[in-house]
């Protein structure tokens, strides 16, 4: 990969991993529109680590009063003791079931689940979910208002984002939709549970894609990629959140179905 390439996927990484149109289904296709050589899952997810910065950036108030909260209430051994505090240990907890079936489930994603038929028909099956989430979400919470076991169930559909085109933005927002949140606390809160599964993710990525060994070269391009992305992924998060304000997701979904539509007939 030069590092025009790796401008490019950076910049789709960018404005793809926050809007719920999946970030490694457009890693995928693009290369393989313009015939360049699949980056693989290495490089699509240590180029997360821009996104990362991105939201770290964008939240930074939400992160460090969570942060706090989670490290007073352990030095008071209170962990639970403040509204924070819990909060910050559902988020915890909520990211275990894609960590868990990420690395049991290590192989298939990196290989079977990366196939262009996988890819379009799960872009189609989620549009579909997250429709009907929002059809029938009473949308009327906050962040605030939710409950352990409704972060829980958040964290599952995060799972989903294993599968190459679900989106891990998508797979969240549908489900803080799910649980009554509306649109904008739902993408807001995607963001955050997201963090230590981006993080955690890219480290992991870049530790196996230093054994594997690069040169000088590739490192600059992987720098390249996560500053695009972060960049990028700055600018998304504030159009995703103007534009749930005012208006649905069903653009998105329409989007979905066409590409997933698109890749099943044309691609496959």
């Amino acid at each position: 990969m030069d590092w025009i390439q790796a401008l490019v996927l950076g910049i789709v990484q960018g404005l793809s991993e926050f809007l719920p149109i999946s970030s490694t289904a457009h890693l995928r296709i693009v290369p393989h529109l313009l015939d360049w050589q699949d980056p693989g899952t290495e490089f699509s997810a240590v180029i997360q680590l821009g996104t990362l910065v991105a939201v770290m950036l964008y939240f930074r108030q939400d992160v460090w009063q969570l942060s706090y909260a989670a490290i007073d209430g352990l030095l008071k051994r209170k962990p639970l003791a403040t509204p924070e505090s819990r909060m910050a240990w559902s988020i915890a907890a909520g990211t275990i079931p894609v960590v868990v079936l990420g690395l049991g489930f290590k192989d298939f994603i990196k290989n079977e689940a990366r196939e262009l038929w996988v890819i379009g028909t799960a872009l189609i099956v989620l549009a579909i979910f997250l429709y009907l989430a929002e059809r029938l979400s009473q949308r009327n919470r906050d962040i605030k208002q939710l409950s352990f076991l409704q972060i829980q169930l958040i964290g599952l559909t995060q799972a989903l984002a294993l599968i190459p085109g679900c989106s891990r933005s998508g797979s969240t927002i549908m489900g803080g939709l799910m649980v009554g949140l509306n649109r904008e606390a739902a993408a807001r809160f995607s963001f955050l549970l997201g963090l230590p599964a981006i993080f955690g993710s890219g480290l992991y990525e870049l530790k196996e894609l230093i054994e594997l060994g690069t040169n000088s070269d590739g490192y600059l391009n992987l720098a390249i990629g996560i500053a695009a992305a972060f960049v990028t992924g700055y600018l998304s998060i504030e159009l995703l959140l103007r534009f749930l304000r005012n208006h649905g997701t069903l653009v998105f979904v329409i989007y979905r179905i066409v590409l997933g539509t698109g890749i099943l007939l044309f691609l496959v």
